[in-house]
């Protein structure tokens, strides 16, 4: 990756919710800690020769490589993050809004509208760029939102915005 590309990627701003926020901060601290764990246990075998040992430590360092890459690109997404903006009273649904929808079988549905990298359905949080998400954003309460391909329409009414 050349250096232009990595200094626009830094830049760009990622919006998460308190909760992601949090989460991004936990990930990283269970990340060091792991980091701490692999380097204690390098030096312990550093002080063996035996094939086996070497091995290990091989694959011990491969496992470091690893989490070193993964705790860099958490750490920059941290520094690159930014809370969502509470609004109270939205009128329209945007980044960060929390939706009550109801659906064609009559279930309430609730989502909080969240960036990409902390998108979880199964925990209430959907992606600004997901079908839902994108055909969500700038309704207001009373509006039937679809989404979906020709063959498998879902519909469901918003109900709620906060």
């Amino acid at each position: 990756m050349n250096t232009a590309t990595e200094r626009t990627e830094t830049k760009k701003t990622v919006l998460l919710s308190k909760k992601g926020m949090k989460e991004l901060r936990k990930t990283i601290a269970q990340l060091e800690h792991d980091r701490l764990q692999l380097i204690r246990g390098l030096h312990e075998l550093g002080k063996t020769t035996s094939h086996d040992d070497r091995l290990e430590r091989v694959e011990r360092l491969s496992r470091l490589e690893a989490v070193d890459n993964e705790l860099a690109e958490k750490k920059q997404t941290l520094a690159a993050a930014k809370l969502i903006p509470s609004h109270s009273a939205r009128l329209k649904v945007a980044l960060g809004s929390v939706v009550e929808m109801i659906d064609q079988q009559g279930r309430m549905l609730r989502y909080t509208i969240v960036d990409s990298i902390e998108a979880n359905p199964s925990d209430g949080r959907i992606s600004i760029a997901s079908p839902l998400g994108r055909n969500l954003i700038g309704k207001t309460v009373h509006d039937i939102v679809e989404w979906g391909s020709d063959l498998t329409k879902h519909q469901v009414r918003l109900v709620r915005i906060a």
